[in-house]
């Protein structure tokens, strides 16, 4: 596959307190797309990255009803990927690529 379809899966790290905490366990947060697979998102990050990945674990988050100003909006759904890096493999997403 390509960079620019590797892209398309990835979305962004997810630079949060949990995610830092995460991180301790050789595990990585990303915004992943809502229709991307665990293999894809396995072969996407070893691709852009150079690592071993070891397991991918996802989670769609719902999209909430918000109100603002009176008005209810409908937050989009989103998915996030919990991938665990292999044993002594290192990945530092604030870098950049």
């Amino acid at each position: 596959m390509s960079k620019e379809h590797y892209y398309n899966i990835i979305l962004s790290p997810a630079i949060t307190e949990k995610s830092t905490l995460v991180s301790a366990h050789n595990a990585v947060v990303f915004k992943v797309a809502l229709r991307a697979t665990k293999p894809q998102i396995k072969a996407a990050v070893e691709g852009l990255f150079g690592v071993k990945v070891k397991a991918v674990n996802t989670l769609v988050r719902m999209g909430k009803v918000r109100v603002f100003k009176g008005r209810k909006a409908q937050l989009s759904d989103s998915k996030k990927a919990y991938v665990t890096l292999a044993a002594g493999e290192r990945l530092d997403v604030t870098t950049g690529l």
